[in-house]
């Protein structure tokens, strides 16, 4: 594939005309399913859309990123893993928040709200920031976007990468850009946002091949991120915090029995 990247089609469009901008941050995370089934058909699908839309500044913020989160089986072998909250960045826009090429390919999409919280494994060893970029898509325009990272490749790309918050004062102050060891990006169509993580050595050592997290999870891969483990810590913490997001907007659409 090369380097250049075609723009993506004019059909984002504004989410929600319910969401507006708050102070709080979002909260309450736990493992759980997106609402399933299609017996409440298109109008279930537009009132979940929607839910998901207004969480970012609905719920608290210890529910989306909750100060540990479990990984039962999530780490190499099977073995289990968990994490520890260390920072949660100010609720902001996205100008900072990825590599150029990256926030052109989003940028259809628009950027309403990027909530990200940066967390540590049980040594201290390993370092991962997780985000979720709130867009101001369609249900339609999320699905062209997802086509396109998965025809594409472009969730695999080493000059398509999230970047890192790095806490002054934490184990992750000295994670930046060079130390990013291994990411996942994973475009929702049911709702609009994207779920990422990108994870390091909390030593700052420099990585010179980032590797994508399929790659660095699969047996017998012995690139450094795949030996330490670093590939599983982003996709484990990155799936964990989609959880409980599905798990919050199923909450938010709840009818009283």
């Amino acid at each position: 594939m090369g380097d250049r990247v075609r723009p993506v089609g004019p059909r984002a469009a504004a989410a929600a005309a319910c969401v507006v901008l708050g102070l709080g941050l979002i909260g309450g995370a736990a493992t759980g399913s997106w609402l399933t089934g299609d017996s409440a058909g298109a109008a279930g699908a537009r009132d979940s859309f929607t839910a998901a839309a207004d969480l970012w500044h609905s719920v608290p913020v210890d529910q989306i990123f909750p100060t540990t989160v479990e990984g039962e089986g999530a780490g190499p072998g099977g073995a289990d893993r968990a994490w520890t909250r260390i920072a949660v960045a100010p609720d902001s826009g996205c100008a900072k928040a990825f590599d150029p090429l990256l926030r052109k390919v989003l940028a259809p999409a628009g950027c309403l709200r990027l909530l990200r919280a940066t967390y540590t494994d049980e040594t201290r060893s390993h370092v991962i920031t997780v985000g979720l970029l709130f867009t101001k898509a369609d249900s339609a325009a999320m699905g062209v976007l997802n086509s396109r990272f998965k025809d594409e490749g472009l969730d695999r790309r080493r000059d398509l990468l999230p970047r890192p918050y790095a806490a002054k004062g934490t184990v992750a102050a000295g994670f930046g850009d060079d130390q990013r060891a291994s990411w996942t990006l994973s475009v929702l169509t049911d709702a609009p946002v994207v779920v990422y993580a990108v994870s390091g050595f909390a030593d700052g050592r420099s990585v010179t091949e980032p590797q994508p997290a399929e790659d660095a999870m699969e047996t017998g891969a012995t690139t450094p991120p795949a030996q330490a483990g670093l590939g599983h810590d982003a996709q484990g913490l990155a799936d964990r915090i989609e959880r409980g997001l599905r798990k919050n907007v199923g909450s938010a659409t709840e009818k009283p029995s």
